[in-house]
């Protein structure tokens, strides 16, 4: 793992951030479902929603290893959290990034990093999951407009966006040759919103369908030329997901110093649990998967601050990272023993907010499908 120094100035804002700000509001966060706003402004003024944003809109113009480590280290504290950053950083920036005209970068682009407007990621229908070249949206031409027609599900941060970047077909004949990308403005009408999920995890950042209904999106507002949205898809989730692989980590992180700290605490048969060879086998084992999950992490977003292609990387990042942060979580559960399964103590929020990541933005059975033809090609 390469660090420069200012890498190292950005773990500290952002453990400063986690600790200050996170922390004392997770617990809270969980239990009433909202996500309080005057920290996503502070978010915004720390830079954090546009770490890899260019300067020249607004962002920070930092690297993929700056956006590591602040969701590393605010993941510690609160798994919801850093959806609120990775969603700018990766899903909602990316393809303004990849596809978008000056014009298009400059009007999204500033106003997602002051946390001014909210956009969201509109890939997933009902129907098509990781299969997600199936879809079933329809973008008709209509003279200069499209007319737009289907349903999204499972969309983060729907209920709340101002914007949501919609892949559609153009051409239902051709495939995943034959989808576009559009951004869509939720207040044009046929725009609606199903009800908000009632999720095991992650709870503090809504989650819901998309219904676009005769939507009439103007040709401006189209990504990149027709027929090449599925290639911008693949190539934001790539990045997606090594954001993914840090939310991952972190939690597992922030379970291990729970599970330290308890196993310090705790006494029975006359000594903390820590003194016990079985727990400190355990811990040895946690620490060692934290290890090798960091170093496939780091070294994914080391090869994309070099510029080289990085999916099959960013999907070992986050098969493995997702993968064993489950069994950490679950480790560190099992070490508070009967107060682990307790709201009270952090580590039951953790057990459920990992539970998601090896489904979301790819689930791990499509990890292993994107390593594999990579290795095999």
């Amino acid at each position: 793992m390469i660090f420069e120094k200012e890498h190292e100035l950005v773990r500290q804002l952002a453990r400063e951030f986690a600790e200050n700000e996170i922390k004392p509001t997770a617990e809270e966060v969980d239990e009433t479902s909202e996500f309080p706003m005057e920290i996503y402004k502070k978010m915004a003024a720390a830079g954090f929603l546009g770490i890899k944003i260019p300067q020249e809109f607004g962002g920070s113009g930092g690297d993929h290893r700056s956006y590591a480590i602040v969701m590393e280290e605010l993941s510690k504290a609160s798994g919801v959290s850093t959806i609120w950053i990775s969603s700018p950083n990766s899903l909602q920036s990316t393809p303004i990034l990849v596809d978008g005209t000056p014009q298009q970068k400059e009007k999204y682009l500033r106003p997602m990093v002051t946390g001014e407007k909210m956009f969201a990621f509109g890939l997933t229908e009902p129907g098509a999951g990781s299969d997600a070249a199936s879809i079933l949206t329809t973008a008709e031409k209509d003279g200069d407009d499209y007319i737009l027609n289907g349903r999204k599900t499972f969309i983060t941060g729907a209920p709340v966006s101002d914007y949501v970047i919609v892949f559609a077909k153009t051409d239902a004949s051709a495939g995943a040759k034959g989808i576009s990308t559009f951004i869509v403005d939720t207040k044009l009408e046929g725009v609606s919103f199903g009800k908000a999920e009632n999720k095991m995890g992650m709870i503090g950042c809504p989650t819901s369908d998309v219904v676009l209904d005769n939507v009439r999106v103007s040709k401006d507002d189209m990504l990149g030329k027709e027929g090449k949205g599925f290639i911008n898809a693949m190539k934001t989730l790539s990045v997606g997901r090594l954001g993914i692989a840090c939310q991952a980590l972190g939690l597992a992180e922030g379970a291990m110093e729970e599970a330290i700290k308890y196993a310090k605490a705790r006494h029975q048969f006359g000594k903390s649990l820590a003194k016990f060879q079985n727990t400190q086998f355990m811990i040895a084992e946690m620490e060692t998967k934290i290890a090798a999950m960091r170093h496939l992490v780091y070294d994914a977003a080391y090869k994309m601050d070099l510029g080289k292609k990085a999916d099959k990387e960013a999907s070992m990042a986050k098969l493995f990272a997702t993968e064993e942060a489950k069994w950490v979580i679950d480790k560190a559960l099992q070490i508070h023993g009967g107060y682990g399964y307790i709201k009270e103590y952090p580590i039951e929020r953790m057990y459920r907010d990992i539970r998601v990541t090896s489904i979301y933005e790819g689930t791990s059975e499509v990890q292993k499908m994107v390593i594999a033809s990579s290795v095999l090609k």
